[in-house]
């Protein structure tokens, strides 16, 4: 898995909002990202605050990567990680253009699922703890399904995230008084005015963040004037809190009647602009205006604040109070990273568990295709004179030896996931074996990986760390399942088995010579850093 992006802790505002993708653009965003030779399945994060792409490689990695292994060469740099995180550079500095590419971040593999787990768990926030991040987290990922742009390793990643955010929320009190943006912003507003009460708030927008904002300017005092482009939300809204509402006509009007001007709407292009905010200070008459723009891209030109009683604050001027909240918490966050890191070494230990699948299906169907031949080598000569419930019973007596047969090595062999010479110990079994030149299903191994994705889905409470990569207490019948349920094994009279294109997500791959790691899309490269490099990136 690869992660690239930008957010508050890497560029200003005037770069973030260059980059700045809607609901509406992100399928766009995701089928231009789907599109590279490169990408088979992306995810984007857009937010006021962060715009991330996460993306598996289009083809699996050579092998797995053995732990201590020497640093790449230069060669190596040309890695299905680099070249998907190139892809995706591509494709955001396409839509923010030159200005971006500076303030981009990237990392891989774990790496990658750490940041990923550290944004849902919402550690990596400009308010540590705000609860908004979950929300947009699992609209990215239905926006991402929708466009089929998510497939079973990057959506089995991207559903780990929220329930690793989930579980830091229920474990730890991060989210202890629901900070958030808007709540920072009515903050600022108190410092100027000490008192709401008796003031005049406008509220410029009607989404979220507005929604949040409007509650608690009315919960502090304020009488609430809400404008929006949609008569009808502006109704809504003000209805739900006690506010008064005012047709997108009427918002000079309302700018000038207004002590406190918070903005959050959706619009490209500034809503308050200079001139017309010059005009509402002369009719104001010396009165101080104070602005609060939480947009992203910003709804008040920022040249308004070198006019004189005129006061504006972006999301990126939020910084001093966001700063006083996160020394609060520093304990929580401490047990929420701990959580995050128990997390990703969990779910990395199934990654590479689950790299291992191709090789144990293989076995089991090298070993059951040697069985079955010698039954139907019989079957045809001394035992010719059997009937079908004799037959089915040998059969059955080959699924059962089968099983016992491997159950230690494949059992051994999950165990070892993560050792360092797990690598070797694939490599002599797939020699000794002949496995690459058996006849694999590639339907069994995708029935399994769409078993163990549905098993997680169920899952509601445990923790990965505690569930590990235990193997089944006899035989395995996962993989024996899958192979059960991928269709029916020819008998060796059928001739050999005609190959099943694997998928990835929702992309059919090419079948290749030798059957590739199932995960290794979100395995550690041999050099992470050096692939980000590569990249022209910097660290996250």
């Amino acid at each position: 898995m690869i992660f690239v992006g930008l957010s508050h802790k890497t560029a200003p505002i005037e770069v973030r909002e260059r980059l700045a993708i809607g609901r509406s653009q992100l399928p766009e965003v995701l089928a231009r990202l789907t599109a590279h030779p490169a990408i088979a399945e992306a995810l984007v994060l857009s937010t006021c605050n962060r715009v991330e792409v996460y993306a598996s490689p289009r083809q699996p990695a050579p092998g797995l990567v053995r732990p201590g292994s020497p640093p790449s060469a230069p060669d190596d740099e040309r890695s299905l990680e680099s070249e998907a995180l190139r892809a995706a550079v591509s494709v955001l500095v396409g839509i923010g253009g030159d200005a971006v590419r500076g303030h981009l971040a990237g990392r891989v593999g774990p790496d990658a699922v750490v940041h990923l787990f550290r944004v849902a768990a919402s550690l990596d926030s400009m308010v540590v703890g705000e609860p908004q991040i979950l929300g947009q987290m699992k609209e990215a990922i239905e926006i991402a399904r929708g466009a089929k742009t998510l497939g079973a390793r990057l959506g089995r990643a991207a559903h780990r995230a929220i329930k690793v955010g989930k579980r830091v929320r229920t474990e730890t009190a991060i989210g202890a008084g629901q900070v958030s943006v808007s709540s920072v912003a009515i903050d600022l507003a108190r410092q100027i005015f000490t008192d709401l009460a008796g003031h005049t708030a406008l509220l410029i927008g009607a989404g979220e963040m507005a929604e949040a904002a409007s509650k608690l300017l009315v919960r502090a005092g304020a009488r609430l004037v809400v404008v929006n482009r949609s008569p009808e939300r502006a109704a809504a809204l003000a209805r739900e809190v006690g506010g008064e509402p005012r047709p997108w006509s009427d918002l000079e009007r309302a700018v000038v009647e207004a002590d406190i001007v918070v903005s959050s709407t959706s619009s490209p292009s500034y809503v308050v602009t200079l001139d017309l905010v010059r005009r509402a200070r002369k009719a104001r008459k010396g009165r101080s205006l104070f602005l609060i723009d939480i947009a992203v891209p910003r709804d008040i030109d920022p040249a308004v604040n070198k006019l004189d009683n005129v006061y504006l604050y972006d999301v990126d001027d939020l910084s001093q109070i966001v700063a006083q909240s996160v020394e609060g918490r520093a304990a929580e966050a401490a047990r929420a990273e701990a959580i995050v890191v128990d997390e990703a070494q969990a779910f990395e230990a199934w990654t590479l568990e689950r790299a291992l699948t191709p090789t144990i299906v293989g076995l089991r169907a090298r070993t059951r295709s040697i069985l079955a031949a010698e039954v139907e080598r019989s079957l045809s000569g001394k035992l010719r004179h059997l009937g079908p419930a004799e037959r089915q019973a040998l059969a059955l007596m080959v699924d059962a030896a089968t099983n016992k047969l491997l159950h230690v090595p494949t059992t051994r062999l999950r165990a070892m996931a993560s050792d360092p010479r797990v690598g070797e110990h694939v490599d002599s079994l797939r020699e000794l074996f002949d496995i690459d030149d058996a006849p694999v299903d590639s339907g069994a191994a995708r029935a399994l990986a769409e078993g163990e994705l549905r098993d997680d889905a169920d899952d509601r409470r445990t923790p990965l760390s505690a569930r590990g990569a235990e193997p089944p207490a006899s035989g395995d019948r996962g993989v024996d399942a899958a192979l059960r349920q991928a269709g029916p094994r020819p008998h060796a009279a059928d001739g050999p088995r005609p190959h099943v294109s694997e998928e990835s997500g929702h992309h059919a791959r090419q079948p290749s010579a030798r059957p590739q790691p199932a995960e290794a899309g979100v395995l550690a490269v041999a050099n992470p850093a050096a692939a980000v490099r590569a990249a022209g990136l910097k660290g996250a």
